[in-house]
């Protein structure tokens, strides 16, 4: 990964259709050299799955990343990004 050029962004992700998590997973494992951290929760009340994803890369790919999770059936994907770039 060049470090050049960089964001750190949060990427925030629902899973409403947990028949997709294969899919999710799929997609964070591909991603996985930008990602720094990761934490889900299950929120059984509401049968949805949050993840929240701490990644390190160029705004394009953090784009894509987001955006390739978005269009997944039963999932929601939004990118907080830093105002800062390294």
């Amino acid at each position: 990964m060049e470090e050049t050029n960089t964001r750190i962004a949060v990427i925030g992700i629902i899973i409403e259709d947990k028949s997709q998590a294969e899919q999710v997973n799929g997609l964070l494992h591909q991603y996985s050299q930008y990602i720094i951290g990761r934490m889900g929760l299950p929120y059984e009340k509401k049968q949805v799955n949050i993840i929240s994803i701490v990644v390190d890369a160029p705004a394009d790919i953090i784009s894509a990343l987001s955006g390739k999770l978005g269009r997944l059936p039963g999932i929601s994907s939004k990118a907080l990004y830093s105002k800062t770039r390294w």
